[in-house]
């Protein structure tokens, strides 16, 4: 049972990212047509790390300590599904402007509208409640605390930095 929740929720994991990619290439294409510069490059191959380093690390966590489902899963799966409408409500309300990169089209004005009227950066909210709470779906309590981690730290001192400065 657990091992076929796992290879479930993986399966939707990287279907849900190769959608999300191919929109971002979309936008992305549109967004350099427009005008727009990219910004941070250089740190943009550290989210692939950290999103690979994730789901192998969780699957291979409860792989080779045999971890069950959470006694809490209904909390781990609800937070999940939270963090994916935040996601979706982030991805609808920037339209072309979403993107995994960051494209700053010169004279356009920022999104303020949807989640971004609350909140700076709700889409890093959604992945940082995602990488919480999947691995606790499992119990994989060192991956959710390593990715977490590492998550906060690229955020806080590598890409937000390197988006303020390019709004600037």
């Amino acid at each position: 049972m657990v091992g076929q929740c796992v290879w479930l929720m993986v399966i939707l994991l990287l279907i849900q990212r190769t959608v999300e990619l191919y929109i971002a290439k979309k936008n992305r294409k549109w967004a350099l047509e427009s005008g727009a510069q990219e910004f941070g490059k250089e740190h943009y191959p550290w989210f692939f790390v950290l999103h690979g380093g994730w789901l192998l690390g969780w699957v291979l966590e409860v792989s080779l300590y045999g971890h069950n489902i959470s006694e809490l899963w209904f909390l781990w799966l609800s937070l999940f599904i939270i963090a994916q409408g935040i996601r979706y409500w982030c991805i609808v309300s920037l339209g072309r402007f979403w993107n995994t990169r960051i494209l700053v089209i010169p004279g356009r004005p920022l999104v303020s509208k949807g989640p971004y009227k609350f909140i700076k950066h709700p889409n890093y909210v959604a992945v940082a409640i995602e990488l919480i709470a999947v691995p606790l779906l499992f119990d994989a309590v060192i991956t959710a605390g390593t990715a977490t981690v590492f998550n906060g730290w690229l955020l806080l001192n590598v890409r937000i930095p390197a988006e303020e400065r390019a709004l600037q």
